[in-house]
């Protein structure tokens, strides 16, 4: 299957892409002579990362009957400090909240299995990052 992704310069630093039809608009930070017309490229990546993984998730635990009431997915990520700068090291948080989700073990259980199911054979996301850097999760339950 071949993607493809088109790209526009708008002037200055600003680019905007079009992905499925959508457009995606890209800066600088003013310091580094954009104007914040759009999202800085690499955390756009996290984001990816976390669309991804997370529609993994969703996915298995609906077969599973797993209900929740929110779900969000929080990322922090350590950067290299020379250049070419990268992600080298990635933390996920998976945040559930629904009925009585603290202290269920069968639940969190059930969320952790999905978490493996989509980190280490679907998310491919997931599995380019991991080649250059290293990805760690947790998950966190909450009630209602």
């Amino acid at each position: 299957m071949e993607e493809f992704v088109e790209t526009r310069w708008m002037g200055q630093m600003k680019f905007e892409a079009e992905v499925d039809g959508f457009p995606i608009n890209m800066d600088a930070s003013p310091e580094h002579g954009g104007s914040n017309f759009g999202s800085r490229p690499k955390p756009m990546v996290l984001s990816s990362l976390a669309g991804c993984t997370g529609m993994d998730v969703v996915s298995i635990l609906s077969k599973k009957r797993v209900t929740f009431g929110d779900f969000r997915i929080l990322i922090h990520a350590e950067m290299t400090e020379t250049h070419p700068k990268y992600y080298h090291k990635i933390h996920l948080i998976y945040q559930f909240t629904g009925e009585n989700f603290e202290g269920n073990q069968e639940l969190h259980e059930k969320i952790k299995r999905s978490v493996e199911l989509s980190s280490d054979n679907y998310c491919g996301v997931s599995a380019m990052l991991r080649k250059s850097c290293d990805i760690s999760w947790e998950i966190q339950l909450k009630n209602l």
